[in-house]
């Protein structure tokens, strides 16, 4: 009997103990921005996703963008994009996001956290969405950045370049 009670509670409590659905992120992602006089695209996405949409609060992004890997299109623009005055990726190498909170909002979620770049930390709060279809799936999102409110003034000319930059990410990932 106690056999019997031992197994019961084991199977009832199993699914507990299980992590959470981790996500290892594909290679075909994009992280696109756009904003006034520049636009481009990030590569060098990687880090830590766990998602299920039953268990938000269980959720957890920590994800890291090499920022010397933005990309204009131009190689100038991209050089002085790299430089001291604009990213200046040889002091703050990396962009980094890590949430602290995941809710559902209708059809979509919402998700909160820490936007690390250019060395300053601030909340964000952006909504995305993800569709499965079996081991595959698909984050998609957007938020503004405003670039000097992270410290990103750039040179005398960067009245040229707007401050609110549009970041449009999608990233397959698989388990």
């Amino acid at each position: 009997m106690i056999h019997y009670l031992l197994v019961t509670i084991g199977l009832l409590t199993f699914p507990t103990l299980l992590p959470q659905s981790q996500w290892q992120i594909g290679d075909d992602y994009t992280i696109e921005f756009s904003g006034s006089g520049a636009d481009g695209i990030f590569r060098g996405l990687s880090g830590t996703i766990v998602f299920d949409p039953d268990a938000l609060g269980q959720a957890r992004f920590d994800v890291t963008v090499d920022a010397s890997t933005i990309d204009t299109g131009n190689n100038t623009q991209n050089k002085h994009a790299r430089g001291d005055s604009w990213f200046d990726v040889e002091k703050y190498p990396n962009i980094q996001f890590r949430s602290s909170k995941v809710t559902a909002s209708g059809n979509q979620y919402q998700m909160t956290g820490t936007l690390t770049l250019h060395g300053t930390e601030k909340e964000i709060s952006f909504p995305f969405t993800f569709s499965q279809s079996g081991d595959s799936g698909v984050f998609e999102g957007s938020f503004t950045v405003d670039r000097e409110e992270y410290g990103i003034e750039g040179p005398f000319v960067s009245f040229m370049v707007g401050d609110d930059f549009t970041v449009s990410l999608k990233v397959p990932v698989k388990r």
